[in-house]
């Protein structure tokens, strides 16, 4: 799943009451609080990546703070067993966004994404951060929820390109929803490895197919419960003249994701 579907999102509103007195005037509307933050702690049974897998099973804790149309946040990823090494062990991405509304079926969202890995080995070729401003539109049509995005890593100099489409299935007996999602890409990454001559060049494609449910538990909190199938394809590595090699990171896998949010 990708690093941003893998995240859950509450919101909360407070509702002004009108009295019942007649000779009393209606109480205003209560003010809507200036922002809300939500913790949400997560557990993977793998961490996957736009097609690769960066780790085995981890913890996923996640803050954001939204203030409007805007958003900010702090996600990390913690793998307590078959650890990659070097790979995302642990990392820690900072992000913001803040969504243009055109009307009430489109939105623009550009955004910004600090990829950290506190110990990766720079002698190694590994990056400690690198930086990755996007650019998304959201567009309803018929219940279904498109979003087309590009992304640009400097640090890595090269795009992402991907389109995800999300639709929710109320179940109203059971008090929840499915929402189902549906995503693939491509990118192209020309300067992979770190203070390596010659450059080091990646590109690939991925998908994933997704179902996950949420589940009320008190006006602050909620559960979801997930599953999606997401597969790295025509993934491939280069460097110089040297002939091309296949992604050994780029795979196919089933995840589990289960998710506690709580916003206040």
């Amino acid at each position: 799943m990708t690093k941003k579907l893998l995240l859950s999102l509450l919101s909360v509103a407070a509702v002004g009451t009108v009295s019942t007195r007649a000779q009393a005037p209606a109480a205003k509307p209560a003010a809507a609080p200036a922002y809300t933050v939500t913790s949400t702690f997560t557990a993977v049974s793998q961490y996957m990546f736009r097609g690769q897998r960066l780790g085995g099973p981890s913890w996923q804790p996640s803050v954001e703070v939204g203030a409007g149309d805007f958003t900010a946040g702090l996600w990390s990823n913690l793998p307590f067993k078959d650890k990659l090494a070097n790979s995302s062990d642990p990392e820690f991405d900072l992000y913001g966004s803040y969504t243009v509304n055109v009307d009430k079926e489109l939105s623009v969202v550009p955004g910004v994404t600090l990829y950290t890995y506190p110990k990766a080995p720079t002698n190694a070729g590994y990056y400690r951060s690198t930086i990755e401003p996007s650019l998304a539109l959201n567009y309803t049509v018929a219940g279904v929820k498109l979003t087309p995005k590009l992304y640009y890593d400097f640090t890595l100099s090269g795009p992402t390109y991907e389109l995800t489409a999300a639709y929710a299935l109320a179940l109203k007996d059971l008090g929840t929803e499915l929402n189902f999602t549906g995503q693939v890409g491509s990118y192209i990454q020309r300067d992979v490895a770190n203070n390596t001559t010659p450059d080091v060049k990646a590109w690939g494609n991925y998908w994933q197919l997704g179902v996950a449910a949420p589940f009320q538990i008190t006006k602050e909190s909620k559960l979801t419960v997930g599953f999606a199938y997401t597969e790295g394809t025509s993934a491939q590595v280069k460097q110089g003249s040297a002939p091309k090699s296949a992604n050994p990171l780029a795979v196919g896998r089933g995840v589990v994701t289960v998710s506690y949010s709580y916003a206040f």
